[in-house]
């Protein structure tokens, strides 16, 4: 059955990964897949449900895809975290769709397809020669293509009172370290450059499969390949050790960066969310990190139950003193079947809002003033794309991620995408570096 086929995706990159493999099935299934939506035949939409504000985005483009059904939309299917959380309301709501499809499902996907057009499957019977020659990367890769996620595990061991993963994704799940280095040089030999670890927790890697954890030993094999730099995100604080530590100082090929959601600093709403550091915990290793040079990503929950006052100035001052290089901001949700929807004391909207906007307000002062300090300094940024507003060219450096952190905005006679270039930095630009190739 030769159908077109559209993908949209929504929440974190590690729904990208999950994206990306279907996309995969869906080609070895016979399907093309475009990226306009308004010619596809089959339209998917892969949901996140994490909080109440990434279930409306979801909702929001499902009746919006919908619209597609007056075109050339035949079929309308929703897959991901949405369905697998709310798979009743969802029939119930959303008549337009045809078939939903769980977390744990992505592999049925062209299965469930050719079951709506009452097709025969498409996808033959391999021979054992073919899956011989397979490739081990069976993903269809939507980053640019000098940076790739490899998703390292999936599902989630921690009972953070105020998580739906673990209801969603169920139990911690890593992947053999041979299979992870065999994607890795897959990725190697399509051009990635930059490899990003993900996983609802990276630094439980390998607890599960080996009976003791196995980031590091990770992160040397991924280090063998021909992976030019390898970037960790979703570390859990009280397993970033003195030895992950100094495998990110002394690997050469590792980034001198992490990503550690703290949630908080107080040991009060700490022990509330049922998280494992205490915030002395947390300052010392924020501390440990700033002394080796490793730039810092956290992600901080205000508006939490029975946050008072003083709670949330513990926290403003902790981000006010350890300036981590980038912050990201969210109200808590209240998600029904979480332990925290029980508690009693939840914030009203209005105050939960009020203290978002002055968490961003103080972290942007915090950026300005790291911006301020990089001036006349030279970094090695790569190259990703034009600003034709600013007229300049636009990239990062190894202590920005993609998407989410700093950007760096230079002038040049010419670039290549993915190139790595010297650049001096002329001046802050609000949360970005201007500068020019030197």
């Amino acid at each position: 059955m030769k159908k077109s086929v559209g993908v949209i995706t929504l929440g974190c990159d590690k729904n990208r990964v999950d994206t990306e493999r279907m996309l995969y099935n869906l080609g070895c299934g016979g399907f093309d897949i475009t990226n306009d939506y308004a010619e596809a035949e089959i339209l998917i939409v892969n949901t996140c449900a994490f909080i109440e504000a990434a279930r409306k985005e979801a909702i929001d483009v499902i009746l919006a895809a919908a619209q597609y059904k007056a075109g050339a939309c035949e079929k309308l299917v929703i897959t991901g975290c949405l369905p697998q959380k709310h798979a009743d309301e969802l029939k119930d709501g959303f008549p337009e769709a045809d078939a939903f499809l769980g977390t744990n499902d992505y592999d049925k996907i062209c299965d469930v397809i050719n079951s709506l057009y009452d097709a025969e499957k498409a996808v033959k019977e391999e021979s054992e020669a073919e899956r011989a020659k397979k490739s081990p990367l069976e993903r269809i890769i939507t980053t640019p293509p000098h940076y790739a996620y490899l998703k390292i595990a999936d599902g989630c061991d921690n009972k953070c009172t105020f998580c739906t993963i673990p209801s969603i994704r169920g139990a911690y799940r890593s992947r053999p370290i041979d299979e992870l280095i065999a994607e890795a040089k897959e990725l190697a030999d399509t051009g990635v450059k930059e490899l990003i670890l993900v996983a609802q927790d990276t630094t439980r890697y390998g607890i599960d499969l080996y009976g003791e954890y196995k980031l590091t030993e990770l992160l040397r094999e991924l280090a063998k390949t021909d992976i030019c730099l390898i970037r960790l995100m979703y570390c859990y604080p009280e397993l970033v050790t003195d030895e992950l530590i100094n495998e990110i100082v002394s690997n050469s090929k590792v980034a001198k960066y992490i990503d550690v959601p703290i949630q908080h600093i107080d040991d009060r709403i700490l022990k509330l969310m049922n998280r494992r550091s205490t915030g002395e915990q947390i300052k010392r290793l924020f501390s440990k990190l700033r002394e080796n040079h490793i730039a810092v990503r956290t992600t901080v929950m205000v508006g939490f139950p029975q946050e008072t006052e003083e709670c949330f100035e513990n926290l403003y001052e902790f981000i006010r003193e350890y300036a981590p290089e980038h912050v990201g901001v969210f109200a808590y949700s209240k998600e029904d079947g979480t332990p925290s929807a029980k508690i009693k004391g939840h914030l009203s909207n209005k105050t939960k809002a009020e203290r978002v906007d002055a968490i961003g307000k103080l972290h942007l002062m915090n950026r300005e003033a790291h911006n301020r300090a990089a001036v006349g300094k030279t970094f090695k940024v790569i190259y990703e794309d034009v600003d034709y507003d600013k007229n300049m060219f636009a990239g990062r450096t190894e202590y920005d991620a993609p998407d989410i952190d700093t950007k760096v905005y230079f002038t040049s006679d010419f670039a290549d995408v993915g190139e790595y270039y010297d650049i001096r930095i002329t001046a802050g630009d609000g949360y970005d570096l201007l500068g020019e190739k030197v």
